[in-house]
């Protein structure tokens, strides 16, 4: 069966993926999470669901978080989605899927932990976690510690060129990651069967960007 989404083949040589390419497809998956699709709610509406349901919100992410995970395995949830996000480059609208389904996962863990998920820093710090980019380095280097039990308020007095510093490493990791797997060429797209990107290695790969997300926005702990 032929799926809708499938990328076909394309025999014309296009331009190399670059980081600026990864980081606006970012960027769009990101507004996708904030503002919600036709058939998946917004950031916010997800996150104060789940607070309803828990005295905690160490419960309610967790509950949230076990969820995602299975979403991210699941084929009919990721063909739902394929033709719903519009990116501006040339990824597989499948990669695209599992990337809206991990990033809603981490910025709705950094909403919960009272992070502002229109603020540039706590948006890039979503990005670090999606990508597995530590931060504490860099952000040591403007003189603030984010090692241990942050306080909120010290992310948004991160410098903006702290934050491209931080984006370009995100960049890179993604197209080295993604590159490794084999999941995007910008110059021949390979039609990807199922609607799911591996659904062992999304399965590993989610857990433990949750794991990720649970200790940055919820226990306000960047030491990794």
């Amino acid at each position: 069966m032929k799926l809708p989404f499938a990328a076909k083949e394309n025999k014309e040589k296009l331009p190399a993926a670059t980081e600026e390419d990864m980081l606006k497809a970012l960027n769009s998956i990101y507004q996708a999470c904030l503002n919600g699709l036709p058939t998946s709610p917004s950031v916010e509406v997800m996150a104060q669901d789940y607070l309803k349901k828990h005295k905690t919100a160490e419960g309610a992410c967790k509950d949230m978080m076990n969820n995602q995970v299975i979403k991210c395995t699941a084929s009919g949830f990721l063909t739902g989605l394929g033709g719903l996000i519009t990116l501006p480059v040339a990824i597989p609208a499948n990669v695209g899927s599992v990337l809206y389904v991990q990033m809603r996962m981490i910025a709705c863990a950094a909403y919960m932990g009272g992070y502002d998920t229109n603020c540039d820093q706590t948006q890039t710090f979503v990005y670090a976690c999606l990508a597995g980019v530590a931060i504490d380095n860099l952000v040591k280097q403007v003189g603030i510690k984010v090692g241990v039990k942050v306080a909120n308020n010290l992310i948004e007095k991160i410098p903006g060129k702290t934050l491209i510093a931080i984006n370009k490493k995100v960049g890179f990791r993604l197209l080295t990651k993604f590159g490794e797997k084999g999941i995007i060429n910008f110059g021949k797209m390979i039609p990807l069967v199922g609607g799911v990107v591996g659904g062992g290695f999304d399965l590993v790969e989610t857990k433990v960007i949750a794991h990720r997300a649970y200790k940055w926005f919820i226990q306000s702990d960047f030491s990794d």
